[in-house]
Formats: C-alpha cells, structure tokens, sequence
C-alpha cells in the first residue's frame, strides 16, 4: 500500500504515521512545510511543500499514485476542492479528518452513532466540517470520488493534557495550578459525560479503515468505547499529578459569557453535551479494533512527559488570572447573595 498523509505530524497522525512506520506493506509519504519532520520515522517519504501551493504539490505528484491519500488538515470546503483537483484520479481512497463536534446540538439521544443527524449552530469550525463532508459526498455520488470521512472526539497524545476548560496555550497551566494548589474550574456540575481516546488507539482503527474497499464512501467515527464524567477526568488528571483536587463547578453559559475564548464553541457546541459514543459500525469495518488505553492510565504517561520536558509546558498567566476573576466573582456573589437573605 502507497499512502500519502497531508499533514503528518499532529495528535492524531503522528501516532498513525508512527504505526505504519513499523508495518512493511506500506510505503509512506507525507506532505507537509517541513517545520515538525524531525521526529518522522526514518521510513517516511517527505514531500516538502505548502499543500496551499497546488502548482508546487502538483508537479511533486505528478508521477505519483497512491492507494491512500489523508488530509488531516482540512477545515474548509476550500481546501477539498484544492484536494479534489489534485488527488481525483490519483488515488483509490481519499480519506478525510472530520470531527465528531459536527454531530447535532443539542443532541436527541446521548448515544451517538454515524446516523446521528450533524448540525451545530453554536460553532462555527464544526459547520464547515460539516460543510466539507457534504462537498465530499457530493463528488463520491456524481462523480465517484472514493472517500472515507472520518469524525475523531476528543483524541489526546503524549503532549497534552485534554481538558475541558483551558486558555489559548494549551492545557499546561490547569496542571500548574494543581501542582500549586489551586482551585481548578470545571465546566458545569462535572457530571455530564464525555470520552477520551488516546491517539495510539485512534491510530489502529484509522489503518484499519485504510485500503478496505467497504469503507469507501461511509462515514465512521473513531473513539474509545469507555465513558467518564468530567469530574472522573479531572479527579484522573490530580491522581496523575499526585495531587487533590481542587475543583469548582461554574456553568458553561456563564464561562461563555466571560470569556475572550471561543467557549461557546468549545463548550456549548461540544464539551458541555453528554455524549456516548457507539463504535458498532468501526467494529464492523475493522473486527479486530479494540481501544486499549484507559483514560487514567493514558493520563499518566502524558503527565509524566511534560514533566520530563519542560518546553512542553507553556505557562499562560492571563488564563490564570481569569480563572481566578472567574471564582473571586462567584465567592462575591454568593456573599451578596446571603447577605441580602440575611438582612
């Protein structure tokens, strides 16, 4: 198998680049600026380029075919049609990197499968997902564009901690608050549910999909089978730190509201929705797909990482300073609240 990853090197690729790295039927290529190459297998083939530079990417696959092309950094109609222009006649499946953000919301049913109705009118980067994903649809039935469209949840690596609430940096500074023994927000009451997949096991339900002819023109989505409140994930994340946790319970509608982050998005559009996932139809395409990473196992060997590698911990004070704004407001209006019940 010849296949050609546009990106390569993020959460969800690197450990899937990693995989086939190991395998001997696949020859694999990746198409990217060069910026993050350094750790690629030594069996990868690089082709550098900007895939937004479609003359340059035209002529490095001009005597190419490939069996599999994956664009994992596809967010935009836009970006499919450049692909469509490129890669229509040169591949047998064309594997697209959607998002499980696209499913509707509210949800009807907390059980979501492929089925589930997509519709988010609270985030915009899950619209276009879904936007590209019906440009995709549209040229498998009239123009017989073999696709795969693939929805990742929410996929975490040896990099980062996944986190409900966090700033623009990264999830870092949550942990240094913890360490620091301080209070740590957690979106709602922590009891809605939500699922976490390690990337390794994304990666084996990925290449299974990868080639296999029944995929063609279905839409699977990928994550662990094992469900946690927020609290469990939070709870998972001290226990890693060897620390308590010092947790307050704010609204995702009032996070919204107070923050310059894309909270609405983020939370209202995804993380404040239960939602169980049912992997019934991967199992079908991929029999022998079973996610074996627990989260508070996971967990721990991410938290030992970033210990071990100061550069991947990016502090972010104006984040922290918000949090604490955030918790001095509720203190002072629940004081405001029983002083005026008590006068």
């Amino acid at each position: 198998m010849r296949a050609l990853f546009i990106g390569g090197t993020g959460t969800i690729s690197a450990a899937i680049t990693r995989q086939l790295a190991e395998r001997q039927d696949c020859e694999l290529y990746v198409l990217n600026r060069g910026t993050r190459n350094d750790n690629l297998p030594a069996s990868v083939k690089t082709l550098e380029a900007d895939i937004n530079d479609e003359a340059r990417v035209a002529e490095l696959i001009r005597d190419l075919s490939f069996d599999v092309v994956a664009d994992f950094i596809a967010f935009v109609p836009a970006q499919l049609e450049r692909d469509y222009r490129l890669f229509a006649g040169k591949t047998k499946q064309f594997m697209f990197i959607s998002s499980a953000s696209a499913y509707q919301k509210p949800l009807s049913d907390y059980r979501v499968t492929e089925s589930t109705p997509l519709a988010n009118p609270y985030w915009e980067y899950s619209r276009n997902k879904i936007a590209c994903e019906e440009y995709l649809i549209k040229q498998y039935r009239e123009r017989s564009f073999p696709i795969t469209i693939v929805r990742p949840s929410h996929t975490y690596d040896e990099r980062s901690i996944p986190l409900g609430v966090h700033g623009s940096k990264g999830s870092w500074q949550v942990a240094k608050r913890m360490l620091e023994g301080k209070p740590v927000i957690i979106h709602g009451d922590g009891t809605s549910l939500w699922t976490m997949t390690h990337n390794e096991d994304f990666a084996r339900g990925f290449i299974g999909l990868m080639g296999n002819l029944h995929a063609i023109g279905e839409s699977v989505q990928i994550t662990s089978d094992e469900t946690l409140t927020w609290n469990q994930i939070y709870e998972a994340i001290a226990d890693a730190l060897d620390v308590k946790l010092r947790a307050v319970h704010v609204s995702s509608e009032f996070l919204a509201a107070c923050s310059r982050e894309d909270y609405t998005g983020g939370l209202i559009g995804d993380k404040a929705n239960s939602v169980v996932f049912d992997n019934a139809k991967l199992k079908r395409l991929v029999p022998d797909f079973v996610a074996t990473t627990r989260f508070d196992q996971g967990v721990k060997g991410t938290i030992a990482n970033l210990l071990a590698h100061p550069e991947l911990q990016r502090e972010d004070p104006d984040f922290d300073r918000w949090c604490d704004r955030v918790i001095e407001a509720l203190d002072r209006a629940a004081d405001a609240v029983k002083q005026s019940l008590a006068e």
